[in-house]
């Protein structure tokens, strides 16, 4: 039985986290989904690139869906943290880097890990 590569495991992981995301404020239709399956795809070709990046595969594919949503739907995922004021989306920290997570910049708080989101939406 052949083992699954660190590629293709850190690119399995990104998308179960950034389904999750999705599925916990309901926007994981197929449409969003094909965002994610885009986004997979691009990545895994930046790895096979770049390898030394593969522990920054989940918050780059975070901030592609994010950004596919922006064009196509709106802002996602919206900050569950401020209750004034004019909604507005997460963003994804660090920006390049391991370990991403959902961070509010206006008021300066980490909301929740990237696949997390379930724990604090709703």
């Amino acid at each position: 039985m052949d083992s699954v590569s660190p590629l293709e495991q850190a690119l399995h992981a990104a998308r179960a986290l950034v389904l999750a995301d999705l599925k916990a404020v309901d926007v994981a239709d197929a449409d969003v989904v094909s965002l994610v399956e885009e986004s997979i795809a691009s990545r895994r070709w930046w790895v096979e690139q770049w390898p030394e990046g593969v522990e920054y595969v989940t918050g780059l594919v975070a901030q592609d869906v994010k950004d596919g949503l922006l064009e196509r739907y709106g802002r996602w995922p919206l900050c569950p943290v401020c209750g004034t004021g004019d909604p507005h989306a997460l963003d994804v920290e660090p920006e390049l880097g391991a370990d991403p997570h959902w961070v509010c910049s206006e008021a300066g708080v980490v909301v929740a890990p990237v696949g997390a989101l379930g724990t604090v939406a709703g």
